[in-house]
């Protein structure tokens, strides 16, 4: 076992010393080979969203655990639970009046858990909130996300309203996991079952990104025409981009404190 660690580590010690512009080519090398990679093993690329709900929800369900079991919340940030929640609701109107689905199942197991979350965070485990740490101010994403929604919508046949709630929800999902960064940040250390919780939103947002890169790569760019026309396709897009990278820093010392043996994550300075 020491032996098959000794070229992963020799791997990392390298991309640790390399500069910040090296890292982040090395960052879009590693996601277009992983691309490629999931384009030739999955032949219908919606399997791909459903995976990234599954794993979103196998995430949440790692939080129940640690509520449960461990009886503590700290390390957790509620306000990142009530942007999940949001667009979640968000994305569950727009499901019930625009199409209903499989995902809509999903979505609806996830988002009674993340209220459940939610309820233990305020009231069961109260006293292990870290409420001084938790310090994102949550209306910095919701307004300038609404006021996005607003500019930039949907151009179908749809309901005004339900083209913007649709439109909100995809914003809102991309920026909702900064507040739980920021507190991470602020602790500098970041214990297992939070650390899992984290890495399966990154695992979850690349899968989310690759279904949509794939089926505009294989639609030769059709699919943008599809979702409509002026910025939204273009916007949409780079949503799911974004939500990825915001999340690719700390799954990056994730997996280098796993192979580490490290059960505790520590953060430096300026990862979020």
């Amino acid at each position: 076992m020491r032996g098959a660690r000794r070229p992963i580590h020799a791997v990392t010690t390298w991309v640790k010393r390399q500069p910040p512009k090296v890292k982040a080519f090395l960052s879009v090398v590693a996601g277009m080979a992983a691309l490629v990679f999931l384009r030739f093993i999955v032949h219908d690329h919606d399997n791909l969203f459903v995976a990234a709900e599954a794993v979103h929800a196998l995430g949440i369900s790692v939080l129940i655990y640690k509520l449960i079991k461990e009886r503590t919340c700290a390390g957790l940030s509620v306000k990142s639970q009530d942007l999940t929640a949001l667009f979640l609701a968000a994305r569950l109107y727009c499901s019930f009046v625009m199409e209903y689905d499989i995902h809509t199942v999903l979505d609806t197991a996830t988002l009674v858990t993340t209220l459940w979350v939610i309820y233990m965070i305020r009231f069961k485990l109260r006293t292990s909130y870290m409420e001084d740490k938790d310090n994102f101010a949550i209306s910095y994403v919701v307004v300038p996300c609404a006021l996005l929604a607003l500019a930039v919508h949907p151009s179908t046949s749809h309901n005004i309203f339900n083209r913007i709630c649709w439109a909100f929800c995809v914003y809102l999902e991309a920026v909702s996991v900064l507040p739980q960064l920021r507190l991470m940040q602020n602790t500098k250390i970041v214990e297992p079952f939070t650390a899992h919780y984290v890495f399966a939103l990154g695992v979850a947002r690349f899968l989310s990104c690759a279904h949509w890169v794939l089926q505009v790569v294989d639609t030769r760019g059709r699919l943008l025409t599809a979702l409509g026309y002026g910025l939204w396709p273009s916007t949409v897009l780079l949503a799911e981009i974004v939500q990825t990278f915001i999340l690719a820093d700390f799954c990056y010392y994730y997996v280098k404190s796993l192979v580490g043996g490290q059960l505790v994550l520590r953060l430096p300075s300026g990862v979020v």
